[in-house]
């Protein structure tokens, strides 16, 4: 079944270039199912990319899904604005809708206290907001930080470097979001910042479903069943720590060649697409078992299940 988004999106022609199943929205109004309706919240400078790399796992499974894109007030350097301008929503234009799930991407903002962040305030009503009106939310990289901070209380804490490579996770909970998953899987990560395993342990709402003996925690999800929060980053493509390697080296930031990645650990040889099919994987057991067969057909019935 295909994912639903407009025709003029440039995801669009990337993904039918693929021979992934899209469908424009005024074919799939005419069809008698009620599609998935998921939204992202894109807080990557690289919005592009980004949501290209959502919607191609987004598209992976035999239901069809209804994409929204949501932007926050912050004056983005790397995305034109007729981009957002076409494409993307402000928060007050969803207020009133209702979505299955909600994905809210990272940020390149893991050095600067929460409070700090210059759509903190937004974001957090944005969190508010999806307890009534969100089935199911995923948070990734700093958004799992800071989603855990708000919701939660769990404090960040600073690496004395990069958490940079593809590591090893073991799978320590039965869980259906991980249904299907090898024992121990590989996943990207790109952070300065990591939280601690015991205190996602002695916190009563919360428990550990992966964890790697290298990166530390990888993905935590609420008691309630309704939220997951990952450190690694699962969308990333094949090339997407080169790009950052190689940009970080000619900004002369400090930087090592990523762990488990370039073959041989050689940079000038291609990097090792191993970590495909898990996350694939985890997004389609994330639309069909946590949200699409657990989410209310009437969405507005939401309003009285908040979290």
């Amino acid at each position: 079944m295909p994912i639903r988004i407009p025709e003029d999106l440039p995801a669009y022609q990337t993904l039918e270039q693929e021979h992934i199943f899209v469908m424009p929205k005024n074919l799939a109004e005419h069809q008698d199912i009620r599609p998935l309706r998921v939204l992202i919240l894109n807080l990557m400078p690289k919005k592009i990319e980004t949501e290209t790399q959502l919607m191609r796992l987004l598209s992976n499974t035999p239901l069809q899904v209804d994409v929204d894109l949501l932007q926050v007030v912050h004056n983005s350097k790397n995305t034109a604005q007729s981009h957002l301008d076409a494409f993307y929503k402000n928060f007050q234009e969803v207020y009133h809708d209702f979505y299955d799930g909600m994905i809210i991407t990272g940020a390149p903002v893991e050095h600067i206290a929460y409070e700090e962040v210059d759509y903190w305030k937004e974001f957090c009503e944005i969190l508010d907001w999806s307890k009534k009106h969100v089935y199911s939310t995923m948070y990734i990289c700093w958004a799992a930080l800071a989603g855990l901070y708000y919701h939660y209380g769990i404090e960040k804490h600073m690496l004395d470097k990069k958490l940079f490579g593809i590591f090893p996770h073991m799978v320590e909970t039965d869980t259906p979001l991980l249904r299907g998953f090898d024992d121990v899987f590989p996943v990207p990560h790109s952070r300065h910042a990591e939280i601690k395993r015991e205190d996602i342990e002695n916190h009563p709402d919360l428990h550990i479903l992966s964890y790697s003996p290298l990166a530390g925690v990888f993905l935590v999800e609420s008691k309630n069943g309704r939220q997951f929060f990952l450190t690694g980053h699962t969308e990333y493509e094949r090339d997407t720590l080169k790009e950052e390697y190689f940009r970080d080296l000619e900004k002369g930031l400090p930087i090592d060649v990523p762990f488990n990645y370039f073959a041989g650990d050689n940079p000038n040889c291609e990097p090792v697409f191993s970590w495909r099919c898990h996350a694939n994987l985890m997004y389609s057991n994330w639309l069909n078992y946590c949200v699409y067969q657990k989410t209310p057909f009437d969405l507005k019935k939401l309003e009285n299940m908040s979290y």
